[in-house]
């Protein structure tokens, strides 16, 4: 199998793909709450289209894929694609990153695709503050979404906590639903290129792991399938781990193997760098798998040596439209 470098000899091998920039719910680090502007139906990637770059990305390394949003559950039938990309190798692996409360309706259908892995936004299991975080959400809708993806056998199932000022206060929350079931609840420092948040909620997710140790003896374990940056940890007794990313205070630049795909067909070689290389536009003009092969070669050649511009800088795009 043929291997994708960028500048810096880092083998890329993981696609983020954005499949759609609309949510269901309006995070406060995500966009404003009055929503950001929609993309047209005609000015994204179809699911044919997706497919047709996936194979070229595939054949040419990336062996792993990340489904995105905005909210990638939103998108009607979304098993549809992931069952296109799965049959383009055997062995990819592809996952999603989801609010979970749209999830309990389709885990089975997207397992039965070829989905393997799920991670699932919870940044609060106390219904008041979830609701404040994300301004319209159900709590309950999120954790069906859990319950559902184990059920159907979705494995690692993780829950991403972006760490914010309340979370010290919440942790027995997620300490307990650790112990109660084999999730994989991952805290993650708050970065957002988009400006929508205010960085005096930021909290050092180290300050979280100090914290945990407060819950018994807190060790170093292996990884679960698909870890990336994390590190994780675990607690005597606890059927669950707990994984820490740290992209502002220890970030994981030298090890990124990462590019992204926007759902309006942009690629990406960093989530905070300013260079996008129009693909939808290329392939509604013509352009060949030869075309796709070299725009990627082009993303990953402009690839920076590290998110330098992450305090002071911004790409233009929220999260949401980028894709989370």
């Amino acid at each position: 199998m043929t291997s994708l470098k960028d500048p810096y000899s880092r083998t890329i091998d993981y696609l983020r793909l954005a499949v759609t920039d609309r949510c269901n719910l309006r995070c406060v680090y995500c966009m404003p709450p009055e929503g950001v502007p929609h993309l047209s139906h005609d000015d994204i990637l179809t699911y044919e289209e997706i497919t047709r770059v996936l194979k070229v990305a595939v054949g040419a390394g990336i062996s792993k894929v990340r489904l995105t949003g905005g909210e990638p559950l939103v998108r009607k039938d979304l098993d549809r694609l992931v069952s296109g990309i799965a049959s383009l190798r055997p062995s990819l692996d592809i996952s999603l990153t989801t609010n979970g409360t749209l999830l309990a309706a389709q885990a089975e259908k997207l397992a039965a695709a070829g989905l393997r892995r799920v991670n699932i936004s919870i940044d609060s299991l106390r219904e008041e503050t979830y609701r404040s975080l994300t301004r319209t959400g159900r709590l309950a809708d999120a954790l069906e979404g859990v319950e559902a993806a184990l059920e159907v056998g979705m494995d690692p199932v993780k829950i991403n906590v972006v760490v914010l000022s309340h979370l010290p206060e919440e942790l027995d929350d997620f300490v307990r639903l650790a112990r109660r079931l084999p999730v994989h609840v991952r805290f993650i420092e708050y970065m957002s290129p988009c400006g929508t948040f205010d960085g005096d909620y930021y909290v050092p997710a180290e300050t979280v792991r100090k914290a945990l140790e407060e819950y018994g003896d807190l060790r170093r374990c292996e990884p679960p399938p698909g870890a990336g940056p994390a590190r994780y940890f675990s607690l005597p007794g606890a059927r669950g781990t707990f994984g820490f990313i740290s992209p502002v205070s220890s970030h994981f630049c030298p090890e990124c193997n990462r590019l992204r795909l926007t759902a309006d067909g942009k690629l990406r070689p960093c989530l905070f760098s300013p260079d996008e290389i129009d693909l939808l536009k290329a392939m509604r003009e013509g352009a060949g798998d030869g075309d796709i092969l070299e725009a990627i070669r082009s993303s990953l050649a402009a690839k920076p040596r590290d998110h330098g511009g992450l305090a002071n800088g911004s790409p233009g795009r929220t999260m949401s439209q980028i894709g989370g």
